[in-house]
């Protein structure tokens, strides 16, 4: 990637160039990061072409493709190849990569033993891989972990095996490594730390590992993805300084002046290379230095590293080591999202940050980091910057020399050009002409907003597909849903996705069929996130919350002995009143969750559900000297209608008796206001990261009435929201003027079929405690551990 990139880098400057480039690879270059895309199937090996034989042509570039140089004269200055030939040269670039290290392991020459670093070798894996193969996978990095997902989505049975504490121990610390471990085994891979592999098993065919501590995993297929080290073989040959990598100065020149090196074979003042983004700056100082604009240099600055695995993002940049002289540490973590942040402070200055599962500040925490921003007066507002007013703020605030794309190497001032150049006004186009953004994806958000600063005539472009499994808009997908009758998440899949779905389009298929069939379909449950799969909201620990339901915040003394009485029972750590008028029990047991429900008697709350959560009330007219309005009565009414059904997000609701808003209506995402003589009905509330007032969807007089137009919006969220978006984000993304035409102000027989569909959804629905005495899995509430424990007869 790096020798084409300094290639296409030379030709800009001077296309008169006579260019030669062997490989001992019979493909073109290929984007090596999307590897793993192949490996799953996600991608073909086509698609991850970085220049095809036409731009070799039209280049008037000798592609010698399969030809390894075997001997580099200096003095002659020629090259030459196995084949015998000899090619002379004026100037000569060595890009000859990394190789994959493989460990002294014994048995490392058995079938069944590969490596994961080129196309050959995904291709090899792939004719391999097979369901309920049993797959060994040494090493926790970022090639580790992408090889093991690969070959877990062709249906292998993988494990994954580190030397390591935690993974990906070089980005991430270790409460970082344990959030990812976490996140993967969720995904149905096994992760086993820290391993020290003595030996591969098998009378010429691997059929296990041996570890240091003398267990034994049964295997058979390991992959070693332990790492790279620079292929500096042709270094070495031309008998150029080489230590770990051939020696190259700030010009990318090695100690021969004629000869130069780019890539992971090069050494830069004592340094390698593994990722990508170095070595496009890399290629940059080298076509100006060989173009004889000899004036850039390459600093080897440590750059910020943007990954994105297994579909988990992650964010590292500067200092990691927190136990240094006057370093303050500020995390922020919540296991139930997979998120952690880690900032490093010292003297109120930001030095270094690690994050995973939430990323959508990094460029906030890069900038306070690269200016040296005085955070004394931001200290409460670290974990959660508050957005700019200057939505072009971010991309305004960074030089044209930042890289935007990192996979791929591509500026700002790059983009810049081209959307001049190209007059580029999508994102599709931009990928096209620039390649940013078209490996991880992880710079989607700044290519966009890059997009809408410079172009002048630039489309705002919709979510073209769900996801990589399903190529197919979520509009595209209810149709076909819909016109087919298809009433399983598995049936989808099968006939118009990759077969197997991943945990970003399982969830929203399971939605969108519980949506468009009322309840009256399938259900998968492994299509569900872990809180809806045992209907409760799992803590950092790994116990569980749960929340009973309170309609209208209104309880009895009867309920609230059970609820001591079980909490007593269970040996519940804490009970505690929530902001949502209810009681939490916290700390309970995976296994004790069906007894507790049992023994509560009382229904759901769903606090950890994307549905209806509850309606927060006021005491209204019956006790308080200001109510004009039955909120009380009226919240119970409207939350014993809405209960138990899904909605593309989690759903609050507020009821108050009168305009002093006790119960914060205006900040829920369906609220109801008494006044004098009428009821005023609001949508679209926010109180959390960012506060939202909602927006009046209509003035009603009855509380049926009220009932009515509340079941009109929620049912239309229900069906045109997307998934995971919250009913302010629909309400801005829609306008509240098209909202109140097709709701309320909507005909009368639109009306009568949106509330028809939701009530045929609510008779359909059910309370989700039911399910502890008949669980949809035998393993539904089974603890992780003994799940773990039973699978262990593989382990000697």
């Amino acid at each position: 990637m790096a020798g084409v990139a300094c290639v296409e880098q030379i030709l800009k400057r001077n296309p008169e160039f006579d260019i030669t480039i062997f490989g001992d690879e019979t493909h073109v270059n290929y984007n090596r990061i999307m590897l793993s895309l192949v490996l799953a199937g996600e991608k073909s090996a086509d698609e991850i072409v970085l220049n095809d034989a036409d731009w070799y042509r039209s280049n008037k570039i000798r592609a010698r493709l399969g030809v390894k140089i075997a001997g580099i004269d200096r003095h002659a200055r020629i090259v030459t190849d196995e084949q015998g030939e000899s090619t002379p040269y004026d100037r000569l670039i060595l890009a000859t990569g990394s190789k994959a290290f493989i460990p002294p392991i014994p048995g490392v020459d058995k079938d069944n033993v590969h490596v994961f670093r080129t196309l050959d070798d995904t291709h090899a894996l792939m004719a391999k891989a097979r369901k309920g193969l049993k797959t060994v996978v040494i090493g926790g990095g970022l090639l580790g972990l992408e090889a093991a997902r690969g070959l877990q989505v062709r249906g292998c049975d993988v494990t994954v095996i580190h030397l390591a504490d935690s993974l990906m121990e070089r980005q991430l610390d270790a409460t970082g490594g344990d959030y990812l471990r976490r996140r993967i085994e969720g995904l149905g891979i096994r992760v086993m730390l820290p391993r020290q592999t003595a030996a591969i098993m098998g009378n010429g065919h691997v059929d296990g590992l041996r570890f240091a501590t003398g267990e034994e995993l049964k295997a058979d297929l390991v992959v070693i993805a332990a790492g790279i080290k620079p292929n500096a073989d042709l270094g070495r040959i031309a008998g150029i300084e080489v230590n770990r990598g051939i020696v190259v100065n700030d010009f990318m020149e090695t100690s021969d002046p004629q000869i130069f090196a780019v890539g992971e074979c090069t050494e830069h003042r004592g340094q390698t290379f593994g990722l990508v983004a170095p070595l496009f700056d890399q290629a940059r100082v080298l076509a100006a230095t060989i173009t004889d604009n000899r004036g850039p240099v390459f600093s080897a600055a440590a750059p910020a590293t943007r990954l994105k695995i297994m579909g988990i993002d992650i964010f590292s940049a500067g200092a990691t080591d927190d136990k240094a002289e006057g370093v303050e540490t500020v995390r922020y973590e919540d296991p139930a999202l997979g998120a952690y942040k880690k900032l490093l402070i010292k003297d109120n200055r930001l030095i270094g940050m690690i994050l995973v599962g939430d990323v959508e500040d990094e460029q906030t925490y890069l900038d306070w980091m690269r200016s040296g921003t005085d955070l004394a007066p931001l200290r409460r507002q670290l974990l959660f910057p508050p957005a700019a007013s200057d939505q072009g703020l971010e991309v305004a605030d960074m030089p044209d020399s930042e890289t935007i794309c990192g996979c791929n190497g591509v500026r700002k001032g790059d983009i810049i050009h081209s959307i001049h150049a190209h007059g580029i006004t999508t994102m599709a186009e931009l990928k096209e002409k620039t390649r940013a953004s078209t490996s991880c994806g992880t710079c989607a958000g700044l290519c966009q907003k890059l997009l809408r600063a410079v172009a002048p005539d630039f489309q705002e472009e919709t979510k073209t597909s769900l996801c990589a499994c399903v190529p197919f808009s979520y509009e595209r997908l209810r149709e076909i849903v819909k016109g087919q009758k298809l009433k399983s998440v598995e049936e989808v899949l099968a006939i118009y996705g990759n077969r197997k779905g991943c945990e970003v389009c399982k969830p929203a298929l399971s939605y969108m069929l519980d949506m468009l069939w009322c309840g009256d379909h399938d259900e998968d449950r492994s299509a569900r996130f872990i809180n809806d799969r045992v209907h409760a909201n799992i803590q950092k620990d790994g116990t569980f919350s749960v929340v009973p339901r309170m309609r209208g915040g209104v309880t009895s003394p009867d309920e609230l002995r059970r609820i001591a009485d079980v909490a007593d029972k269970y040996q519940i750590p804490m009970v505690k009143v929530t902001g949502s008028q209810r009681l939490d029990l916290l700390g309970v047991k995976k296994a004790d969750l069906p007894a507790v429900w049992r023994d509560l008697g009382m229904p759901s709350g769903q606090a950890y559900a994307k549905g209806v959560r509850m309606v927060k009330t006021c005491v209204g007219t019956e006790f308080c000297r200001f109510g004009v309005q039955d909120s009380t009565n009226t919240g119970i009414e409207l939350e014993a209608r809405l209960e138990n059904l899904f909605t593309p997000h989690k759903f609050k609701m507020g009821v108050v008796g009168c305009p002093r808003n006790c119960a914060e209506a205006t900040v829920k995402d369906l609220g109801l206001i008494g006044q004098d003589g009428s009821w005023q009905i609001v949508v679209g509330g926010a109180a959390g990261k960012s506060v939202r007032k909602a927006d009046l969807l209509v003035t009603v007089e009855t509380r049926q009435e009220a009932i009515e137009a509340s079941e009109l919006f929620f049912q239309y969220y229900r069906e045109n929201g997307n998934y995971l978006e919250r009913s302010y984000d629909f309400v801005e993304r829609l306008g509240i003027e098209k909202i109140r035409k097709d709701t309320v102000y909507a005909p009368d027989e639109e009306k009568r079929k949106l509330l028809e569909r939701l009530h045929r959804s609510k008779a359909l629905s059910h309370d989700a405690w039911l399910e502890g005495d008949r669980p949809v899995n035998p393993t539904q509430f089974v603890p992780i551990e003994a799940i773990e424990k039973a699978r262990e007869p593989q382990l000697v």
